[in-house]
């Protein structure tokens, strides 16, 4: 039984596979030569809102051929208390597969486990693997391979968005840069979980650099406070919201801590010529990126929200199939 539950547990090849197999998902729309999940239905259960990941899941299982039927958190037992386990045992007997989007990634593990479906992690607070396939796939559709490129994040660097692209670093080999407050960094221990070897400091301007090989792969991190100097020579400039979903209590101080790390004409100047600007969605002009800067790369951003269905469709028939 295949699950999509991480950026983690995957292998290069498995990756790779599903970056392939959007390729595929993207040119034949409108026109697959087959629907893998014809006469089925799928549970899209989600106690976090979603705008991109809902309709492009909604989208994308009816396309493949099945039914779909969306579950708020309000909308069944879970909402009252019933266990993650003892939902998933109810629902692995009458659907076929389920898309979960909601806090806790010990909850879609959970999940996993008692349904006995193929169960995809649409976002946790851990990780957002559909997102990162996705961003990989928009790079590699304008740019070629990422093995060997840089890739900056600047914005809060521990959230799930940056989590996922340090394993995805460790599996394809490119680097990654993260600009953020110290406070708002990755823990070593991620890292090390990534396979980060040869960990260092190195003083900057009253700040300290982290920098860790990320084992045999090739990949390498960095992290630092300095935002033009992560963005010096990058081919990717990336950011996220600075307060992500259940973080609006902590609005204030986020704001106040991160204001600064943000892209915008300054950091693009010193980016390659042709460095691509990205952002997952929604944005927040004058916070993690100004309008200016969110416009004039305003083509890219939205063919990366429209790579979304074609990506998810990828791995729908990944986990179903094993791929086109």
């Amino acid at each position: 039984m295949k699950h999509l539950l991480g950026i983690e547990p995957l292998t290069r090849a498995e990756i790779e596979q599903i970056i392939q197999d959007t390729a595929v998902m993207k040119r034949e729309r409108g026109r697959h030569s087959r629907q893998p999940l014809a006469g089925q239905t799928w549970a899209l259960i989600f106690s976090k809102s979603s705008t991109r990941t809902r309709v492009s899941f909604e989208v994308g299982i009816r396309e493949l051929g099945a039914n779909v039927m969306f579950l708020s958190a309000n909308d069944i037992q879970l909402g009252r208390g019933e266990p993650i386990k003892d939902t998933a045992r109810v629902l692995g007997r009458m659907v076929h597969g389920a898309v979960f989007r909601t806090y806790s990634q010990v909850d879609v593990e959970e999940f996993a486990q008692y349904s006995g479906i193929p169960t995809v992690n649409a976002l946790t607070d851990d990780e957002h693997p559909c997102q990162i396939l996705t961003d990989i796939f928009s790079f590699q559709e304008k740019r070629g391979p990422i093995q060997g490129k840089v890739v900056t994040f600047i914005g809060d660097g521990a959230c799930n968005v940056p989590i996922s692209w340090i394993f995805a670093a460790a599996r394809l080999g490119f680097e990654l840069r993260i600009a953020a407050p110290k406070a708002f960094r990755p823990p070593l221990a991620l890292l090390e979980r990534a396979g980060a070897v040869h960990v260092h400091a190195t003083p900057a301007g009253g700040d300290e650099d982290i920098r860790a090989d990320l084992g045999t792969g090739g990949g390498k991190i960095v992290l630092t406070g300095d935002c033009l100097r992560a963005a010096t020579g990058a081919d990717l400039l990336y950011t996220d919201v600075w307060i992500s979903m259940g973080k609006e209590s902590e609005s204030a101080e986020r704001i106040k801590a991160l204001t600064g790390y943000q892209i915008n004409q300054s950091l693009v100047k010193v980016a390659k010529p042709d460095a691509l600007v990205m952002h997952c969605l929604p944005a927040y002009r004058g916070k993690e990126i100004d309008e200016t800067t969110f416009e004039a790369n305003a083509q890219t951003i939205f063919d990366e929200a429209e790579n979304r269905l074609h990506t998810q469709k990828a791995i729908l028939n990944w986990l179903t199939t094993g791929g086109a």
